[in-house]
């Protein structure tokens, strides 16, 4: 199932996309000036003013029609939680993550999804909570697969109650529930911070989409490429050929300008 289909002659930079961590801000500011810096997909976080309602996916449309963005969608993850015991919040988790894509399908190939995370009940019981971490994202693959969607998986940042930081665990969820359109979302800041980054290149073959940040390596601080303690070169010769999608996730289109020319640096030799 899982095998070399993302990977070509290409490069990390082939397809650049670009997501803000700023969501209180009305992405359609910046959204339409993104071709004209070089990036050639957008990556819509459904959460604060990017959340896909019917006016801001009449929006999306709208910039469809005007450039050649490709999209991805970043599923929400405040508030919810794929892992929870409190039967009301897994199922809300999914209706609103389903409803989501559902409405983004029409324009998108991959979403991803951040696994769930451990509560105060849970804590005492992880077993099941993991159990049902592994149903939800069942139930959103089978969603997806309806659509035609891959479901992507984030590796997540080093914060001690939550699935999915290690390598192990992210390949456990994919093996485990082993859908056609479940694949890794390799985050590669995240990795950093908890000392990953290679136990994650060694599941290349499971990677189909990719977030690239920086930072040193103790928290989440979402640098521009080359300003943290990522080995970038590595990185990049680790995943020569991937062609998946590759988002930077920039905390301004500056930082994402920044990022791109490193990128694009280190992949010419320089």
């Amino acid at each position: 199932m899982h095998s070399l289909s993302y990977y070509s002659l290409m490069t990390l930079s082939s397809h650049l996309s670009f997501s803000s961590l700023v969501l209180t801000e009305d992405p359609f500011d910046w959204v339409c000036d993104l071709e004209d810096l070089g990036f050639t997909g957008w990556e819509i976080v459904s959460e604060g003013r990017q959340t896909l309602t019917e006016e801001t996916t009449a929006r999306v449309r709208e910039v469809l029609e005007t450039t050649n963005l490709e999209l991805s969608l970043h599923l929400p993850f405040s508030d919810l939680n794929l892992a929870s015991l409190n039967v009301y919040i897994w199922k809300e988790t999914l209706r609103q993550q389903i409803e989501y894509l559902e409405r983004a399908a029409p324009f998108i190939e991959v979403a991803v999804v951040h696994p769930g995370h451990l509560s105060p009940l849970s804590i005492q019981m992880p077993d099941l909570a993991w159990k049902k971490n592994l149903e939800g994202l069942e139930r959103l693959c089978k969603a997806a697969a309806d659509l035609g969607v891959v479901i992507c998986v984030e590796n997540m940042v080093n914060m001690k109650f939550i699935f999915g930081r290690h390598a192990g665990e992210i390949a456990g969820m994919i093996e485990t529930i082993d859908a056609e359109n479940l694949a890794i979302a390799f985050d590669i800041g995240h990795a950093n911070t908890n000392g990953m980054v290679d136990d994650f290149l060694e599941l290349k073959d499971m990677i189909r989409h990719v977030h690239a940040h920086d930072n040193h390596g103790d928290r989440d601080e979402h640098l521009p490429i080359g300003e943290g303690t990522v080995d970038w070169r590595h990185v990049v010769r680790e995943l020569s050929g991937f062609s998946g999608r590759t988002v930077l996730e920039c905390r301004s289109l500056g930082d994402g300008e920044k990022s791109m020319a490193c990128l694009q640096r280190i992949e010419s030799g320089d």
